[in-house]
């Protein structure tokens, strides 16, 4: 009897070119070379000592069982705790859904918000693991060309033009990957104004709160409570394989959110949890913020660096630890400078292509997730490889 081909949902799914540049990145490593990584969206801290701590006490008390599938109750205390401290929002404990990294939690809000064939309306550029989830479900995100003039975030002008019967859902992201611009509480509140009037959700990726320079982020939780909020302990606390996230979501929602994430992972891992209740320490937020600094620091360096090169980086980020800089005075094809300069020079960065159509081969993503003086090194790399 002749085997079946693959699922036709996988032929949807795109690849993932970070993770081949990391790839190829690793294997230069094992043959001895010196690579300067700017490829991937991780931070080279380790995560902080209170919260490895409280993991190791975690596994050394036996604390390796399945939790209910919504998390722990004193998680999501924490958590709810949180957006009254940073943001002024009393915000239910009983609407936080802790989830197995923040992938899982848009996989929650995608499988309970929109339908096979339905659409979600998502900015180009955007991070791309989030349309492949829709495409997984049998749904489709329509990508809204944006640029400088509205620093690559939607719009509700632009949501309005885009909007027909077949759409379900608005997903923004603030701060975000790859340029690092942020959306004001006016705006969020605009956005999600809009959103409501036509008849759909809107869903806003706070992943990289707490890492933002010069200003402090907005929850769209503010101006918004029925909005869906993801979120996650990898980046600004490093907890990275950890995976770790969580989900705001309006109250009567949760039940169903409930259900799918008991049939989907049963839960998210339990030491996990509870090495996370350490993230609201105040040795921990010492720790969290003497990074957040020095991620400035690196991105006042290295945005002027590139600037001066030639790079064209029209929006200056405001958040996350990202450059997404125009690539057209060197080269017009970004995939490929990339892999010039990881071959001859040993320095890895993302193409523009992983991240939507929108003028693709024009761009490339600069992570600045190395220190000051690797970052130095990289410059000159990057120098040289241009010449």
């Amino acid at each position: 009897m002749r085997r079946q081909g693959w699922a036709e949902r996988t032929r949807s799914i795109q690849a993932f070119h970070v993770m081949s540049v990391l790839a190829r990145a690793k294997r230069l490593e094992s043959q001895g070379h010196d690579v300067i990584h700017m490829e991937i969206g991780e931070p080279d801290f380790s995560s902080p000592g209170p919260i490895v701590r409280a993991g190791q006490a975690a596994l050394a008390n036996g604390h390796t069982g399945y939790t209910p599938a919504l998390g722990l109750p004193a998680l999501r205390e924490a958590i709810a705790a949180s957006y009254s401290t940073r943001y002024g929002v009393d915000l239910d404990p009983g609407r936080v859904v802790v989830t197995p990294g923040g992938s899982a939690a848009l996989l929650l809000v995608a499988s309970l918000l929109v339908d096979p064939g339905q659409a979600v309306l998502m900015a180009d550029p955007s991070y791309p693991c989030n349309r492949n989830f829709l495409g997984l479900l049998g749904a489709h995100a329509r990508m809204i060309p944006t640029g400088p003039l509205s620093a690559y975030q939607l719009t509700p002008a632009l949501i309005e033009e885009h909007w027909d019967e077949t759409c379900a859902m608005v997903l923004a992201a603030s701060p975000a990957n790859p340029t690092g611009t942020l959306l004001d509480r006016q705006q969020l509140r605009a956005m999600a104004d809009t959103t409501r009037r036509l008849g759909g959700h809107l869903v806003v990726d706070e992943i990289y709160h707490g890492l933002t320079y010069d200003c402090q982020a907005s929850s769209v939780l503010e101006v918004a409570p029925d909005a869906f909020v993801l979120n996650s302990f990898s980046k600004y606390f490093g907890m990275t394989g950890w995976r770790l996230g969580w989900l705001v979501a309006p109250e009567d929602a949760i039940p169903e959110l409930e259900k799918l994430a008991q049939n989907l992972y049963i839960c998210a891992p339990h030491m996990a949890q509870l090495a996370a209740l350490a993230a609201f320490e105040e040795e921990t937020q010492a720790i969290c913020e003497a990074r957040r600094q020095a991620f400035q620091a690196r991105r006042d360096f290295l945005l002027p660096a590139l600037r001066n090169m030639g790079f064209a980086i029209p929006v200056t980020p405001q958040g996350a630890f990202y450059l997404y800089a125009d690539v057209g005075k060197f080269s017009d094809d970004g995939a490929a400078l990339c892999r010039h300069l990881l071959e001859n020079q040993h320095l890895a960065i993302t193409p523009g292509l992983d991240f939507g159509d929108y003028r693709q081969h024009e761009h490339v993503r600069f992570a600045y997730t190395a220190s000051l003086d690797r970052l130095a090194q990289a410059v000159e790399r990057l120098d040289r490889g241009l010449r």
